[in-house]
């Protein structure tokens, strides 16, 4: 079966997806998990293993932030990862576009706001794209030139 799904990332815009997945979550801390894990084990069958914690652990930080601060009532958020020969891209959207994710320096007694440091880190790029309703926060890693899912 052909891939579904976006092209057109920010990192390599005329790449078209080899492998898509989207996964719509309820804004519960229990999604997190789920959406970590999902995003894990998706990467690692996709034959990228190496990527795969770095992976789970982007989607950790930007689901958590789509519970804490994107969260409406009755409204889920959506975690979106799309493989390119040259870029895998996670998306989190959540239904809050007033509140756009920024970076900052927490002080050492502080014990939220290191999320987006850390995907600052990991990821080659990140990023956050306004909708008509709410916002994708977007996070790309580059990886080899021909990569292929595997099966």
């Amino acid at each position: 079966m052909a891939p579904q799904g976006p092209s057109g990332l920010a990192g390599d815009t005329d790449q078209a997806a080899v492998a898509y997945d989207r996964f719509d979550y309820t804004p519960y801390p229990k999604s997190v998990l789920r959406a970590r894990k999902r995003a894990a084990w998706l990467v690692a069958e996709w034959g990228l293993p190496d990527l795969a914690d770095d992976v789970a652990l982007v989607v950790s930080e930007l689901a958590s932030n789509a519970v804490l601060h994107g969260a409406l009532r009755g409204r889920l958020f959506r975690v979106q990862l799309t493989l390119t020969e040259a870029v895998l891209r996670i998306a989190v959207s959540d239904p809050k576009g007033e509140r756009l994710p920024r970076t900052r320096q927490p002080g050492p007694e502080d014990k939220f706001g290191r999320g987006l440091l850390i995907v600052d880190a990991l990821a080659a790029r990140w990023g956050v794209r306004e909708r008509t309703i709410g916002k994708d926060v977007w996070a790309e890693f580059d990886v080899a030139r021909g990569a292929r899912p595997r099966g």
